[in-house]
C-alpha cells in the first residue's frame, strides 16, 4: 500500500516540478526578449525599427496619442463628429 502511495506522490511531484520548470523557462524567455526590445535602436544596433534609423542615426520618434494626425484623422472624421451630435 505504501509503495503505491509513494509512486503516486512521486509522479505528482515529478509532473508538477517539470511543469513549473517549463513555465518558468517560457516566462523567463518572454521577459528577456521583451526587455531586449526596449533598448534604443539607433546607430549600430542589429534591430532596425524604421528604415530612417540607419540613415539619421537617431531613434524613431513616435507620436503621442494627443498629437494631431493631419487631415486624415479617422477619429475626428466628419461622419463620426456628425454621428456624435445626432440624438440616438
Amino acid at each position: 500500500m505504501t509503495g503505491l502511495l509513494d509512486l503516486m506522490v512521486g509522479t505528482a511531484v515529478g509532473l508538477l516540478s517539470s511543469s513549473v520548470f517549463v513555465v518558468g523557462l517560457i516566462v523567463g524567455f518572454c521577459v528577456l526578449v521583451g526587455l531586449l526590445k526596449l533598448r534604443p535602436t539607433a546607430g549600430n544596433a542589429p534591430v532596425v525599427r524604421s528604415l530612417d534609423e540607419p540613415l539619421t542615426h537617431r531613434p524613431t520618434r513616435y507620436l503621442s496619442p494627443a498629437d494631431p494626425r493631419g487631415p486624415a484623422d479617422q477619429l475626428r472624421s466628419p461622419e463620426l463628429l456628425e454621428a456624435g451630435t445626432r440624438p440616438s
